[in-house]
């Protein structure tokens, strides 16, 4: 009987530990995209926290996407979730089983179009998220080229390429870049929508929204313009900390950390 009864003992003890072990096998991998005309360089601000986070024990993917300052808008928006497909399933072949798309300013932007049109994410990281054609300010900045381009797509000429105007915080570059491609990132009714993809996140997958307290899209109203749009989640949380734009993925890490270690 006493055999029989350790055994017994010694059997409930190891399913009692099963939940626990399935809970510490799981690996979350987090795909960082840099903002507008960024880098992947060492001391890019995604970088740079993408290796605070691998040192916690995240896996990390930081890839150059088409809106980098080498690239400058070399794919159309659908064209870049390919791209981030891609990062997705390096994570995965590294054995992350939960996946967390996120990126800074540009980054957040196409964090939030490829969470509303792909299942199966656990959450999404937005740092001051940026590029916002529905804006009104921006909307205004962009209206001449956006008009342009879709007289151009409408006429056949959308493969052709033509000089557009980008602005960066202030800053004004020049796009040689075919029409409808500019318009696809453009156009404040096109797929880089923010409020439109922020709102058609998927049941159950939990945001942060990081921003800082100088950062110009939060002073005018980032929370409620989409933020606030988001299906409601116990875990997702509008996050202010103390910087600009640029810093605000050093400035918030220990939020963001924080956060992540939450879920």
């Amino acid at each position: 009987m006493k055999i029989i009864h350790f055994v017994l003992v010694l059997a409930l003890a190891v399913f009692a530990l099963e939940p626990a072990a399935a809970v510490a096998a799981e690996k979350t991998g987090i795909v960082l995209m840099h903002g507008k005309w960024g880098t992947t360089k060492s001391k890019s601000p995604v970088v740079v926290l993408g290796k605070a986070l691998a040192s916690k024990g995240y896996l990390i993917s930081t890839p150059e996407m088409p809106w980098s300052e080498s690239r400058l808008y070399d794919k159309d928006y659908e064209a870049t979730m390919a791209e981030i497909d891609k990062a997705v399933a390096g994570l995965k072949a590294k054995g992350a089983t939960r996946i967390i798309v996120g990126g800074h300013s540009m980054g957040a932007n196409a964090a939030f179009g490829y969470a509303a049109r792909h299942d199966g994410l656990f959450a999404v990281l937005a740092l001051a998220p940026g590029h916002v054609p529905s804006e009104k300010g921006q909307k205004k900045d962009y209206g001449m080229y956006v008009a342009t381009a879709k007289k151009m797509v409408s006429s056949g000429k959308g493969k052709t390429k033509e000089k557009f105007t980008d602005i960066n915080q202030g800053k004004k570059k020049t796009l040689n870049i075919p029409a409808e491609v500019y318009l696809s990132w453009f156009d404040p009714d096109g797929p880089a929508n923010m409020p439109n993809n922020v709102a058609s996140l998927k049941p159950g997958v939990a945001l942060l929204w990081l921003t800082g307290d100088k950062d110009g899209f939060h002073k005018r109203g980032s929370k409620g313009f989409a933020f606030n749009k988001a299906p409601a989640n116990p875990k997702s949380a509008y996050v202010v900390v103390s910087s600009g734009h640029g810093d605000a993925p050093k400035k918030g890490e220990k939020e963001i950390i924080k956060w992540l270690d939450s879920l």
